[in-house]
């Protein structure tokens, strides 16, 4: 009696890759969560810091293709963080249209508390930093070929 592999099947859970990707996402977020919670952060207003802390001012509209997040999404995330003192909101003098995002006092002290988030949570997640890197990279590459895909079906 031998081992019958069963045929495979795309559309079985574990041969997904669009779920792994998604529930991996998830488990990311969830290691993300304590951390980011000593520092008052949800895990997407820190993305929007973290743009913020490397570009010191943007547009919703620079943001949002940062992130790919689109303005609806936003909008109510920026006011949170503008409620809690972060960010400020304000129209361009250039353009009325645009609305510029740029970081206040408080929110460039909190770079200060951020700068071990990304450790913690690395060692949260059992990876090497080479797995890591590696990692990121093969992400990456995948977000770029897929974008690349998707513009060019468009």
């Amino acid at each position: 009696m031998h081992d019958e592999q069963p045929p495979y099947n795309p559309l079985h859970l574990d041969n997904m890759l669009c779920f792994v990707i998604y529930a991996a996402s998830r488990e990311m977020t969830r290691l993300y969560r304590p951390v980011l919670e000593e520092l008052g952060l949800t895990y997407p207003q820190y993305l929007v810091m973290v743009v913020l802390w490397e570009e010191q001012s943007v547009t919703v509209k620079q943001l949002g293709d940062r992130l790919f997040l689109d303005s609806g999404t936003l909008t109510p995330l920026l006011k949170r963080l503008e409620a809690s003192g972060l960010v400020a909101r304000e129209r361009s003098r250039e353009d009325e249209r645009l609305v510029v995002i740029s970081l206040t006092d408080a929110g460039r002290a909190l770079h200060e508390r951020a700068i071990a988030v990304p450790e913690q949570v690395l060692c949260k997640s059992g990876l090497q930093p080479d797995e890591f890197i590696r990692l990121q990279q093969e992400f990456r590459d995948l977000l770029h070929r897929v974008r690349a895909f998707g513009d060019a079906t468009e």
